[in-house]
């Protein structure tokens, strides 16, 4: 008796992880997930141009350029930047080296919170570069002699802008071919990305 009960109260708690997991997969990973490659000034191009929509609207950002983002949530905004990519960083000190066998890529971003909603988040945790056989590389807590990092947190308010770098630890021999951010730590569901 103990036995079976005990055997349908794992069925339960399996089902309602289950039903959890799923339910979390289906909010992560909906239909609403997307990419977007286009930079502001390409897509409204598009918008108000006539003859070359087709061509504003194949655009595919690259440093420089700007994309606006959605968070989770309707008043979480933002115009995201790629300013620049530090390749080879050095470290801020003497102490801060990269692992043997990689090297730190500094990354310089630029957030302009456009939502009704302050922008607060940690941006470290909304990056990563790919490389060109498409594995992907989180940030890591490193100061490079490439710049200042974001605070953690990033409290920006609505209008205004921040600047900082993110870095990564990456292979030596790694081809960098793709930056992405996406809001809310990475789990908003749209992601820009920038080509190298």
């Amino acid at each position: 008796m103990l036995e079976s009960s005990v055997r349908t109260s794992t069925r339960r708690t399996a089902a309602v992880l289950l039903g959890a997991c799923l339910l979390a997969a289906a909010t992560a990973c909906g239909p609403d997930n997307s990419v977007s490659t286009t930079p502001k000034s390409a897509a409204s191009a598009a918008n108000t141009a006539s003859g070359d929509q087709g061509k504003a609207a194949t655009a595919t950002a690259k440093v420089g350029d700007t994309i606006g983002l959605k968070g989770t949530e309707k008043s979480n905004t933002a115009d995201v930047t790629l300013v620049k990519v530090a390749d080879n960083a050095e470290g801020a000190d003497e102490y801060t080296k990269a692992a043997d066998g990689k090297r730190f890529v500094s990354v310089q971003f630029r957030i302009k919170a456009t939502g009704s909603a302050a922008y607060a988040d940690a941006p470290a945790n909304s990056a990563k570069v790919i490389d060109d056989k498409g594995q992907g590389y989180g940030s890591t807590v490193a100061e490079t002699k490439a710049g200042p990092e974001f605070p953690v947190p990033a409290n920006i308010a609505p209008g205004e802008t921040a600047l900082g770098f993110i870095t990564f630890e990456v292979p030596a021999d790694a081809k960098l071919d793709k930056i992405q951010f996406a809001l809310d730590s990475g789990f908003a569901q749209q992601t820009g990305q920038w080509k190298l």
